[in-house]
């Protein structure tokens, strides 16, 4: 049962943030094609501040992690500072995804998660309840790192959250997997700022995810406190 619930959430590794590539000129005639394709500024350097929480839905297997992460010259790092709670989980879940998320950064393979049209199509999808543009998003191939579902924009036409399932389980142990990535722009450059999973694994049930980032520099620019703390989602930023 350990084994399952711990594979489930390693080779979740994918779900964090991974730098982005600058893209290319959008070209094509369809406006959502043209908006996911449009030229602007990657995020290539951050130093951030990494809070992980992990559970089993008996409370069991809860844990926490504190971890300085930061990127820079193509290379991800990270240092913990603290951690709590179950020492499987711990030595088995959240140190084992910054390894893997350090891994495939430096691998180069972030583009393989990225939201541009090499990796989804794009279909308007009009308004959710908070009149936000919704855009559905189906993935090109079979994929962990790839979410089947939705991205939200805010009235000024920017990304604010992407939210569905994954469109491939990242194991025979997982009946389904869903993911909230919420994004937010500091110092102009778009960043996530928090990924929320839960996975329903045979024989262990609900497994949930938390990962907030707190960013220090961004792009080489420090950040400021306010800057940070307006870019937080509404429910995450009052904790």
């Amino acid at each position: 049962m350990r084994v399952i619930w711990v594979a489930t959430f390693t080779l979740l590794a994918g779900s964090a943030v991974l730098p982005a590539r600058e893209a290319s000129p959008a070209s094509s005639p369809n406006p959502i094609v043209s908006f996911f394709s449009r030229s602007e500024q990657p995020l290539h350097q951050y130093r951030a501040f990494r809070r992980m929480h992990s559970t089993s839905e008996n409370g069991k297997y809860e844990a926490w992690l504190d971890a300085w992460t930061e990127l820079k010259d193509g290379r991800f790092t990270y240092e913990i500072v603290s951690e709590r709670g179950s020492d499987m989980a711990r030595g088995k879940v959240l140190r084992p995804l910054l390894a893997r998320e350090m891994e495939m950064v430096n691998r180069g393979d972030g583009h393989k998660s990225e939201l541009t049209p090499d990796n989804y199509e794009f279909t308007e999808a009009g308004r959710d309840g908070d009149g936000a543009r919704v855009v559905q998003i189906k993935p090109r191939r079979s994929d962990p790192m790839l979410v089947d579902g939705r991205a939200v924009l805010n009235d000024g036409g920017d990304l604010v959250r992407v939210e569905g399932k994954l469109s491939k389980s990242p194991s025979f142990w997982t009946s389904l997997v869903n993911i909230v990535r919420r994004y937010a722009r500091i110092g102009g450059v778009r960043v996530p700022v928090a990924t929320e999973t839960t996975a329903k694994v045979k024989f262990v049930g609900t497994a949930q995810l938390e990962v907030l980032y707190d960013y220090q520099t961004v792009n080489g620019k420090p950040v400021a406190i306010s800057e940070q703390r307006s870019a937080m989602p509404g429910q995450i930023a009052g904790r």
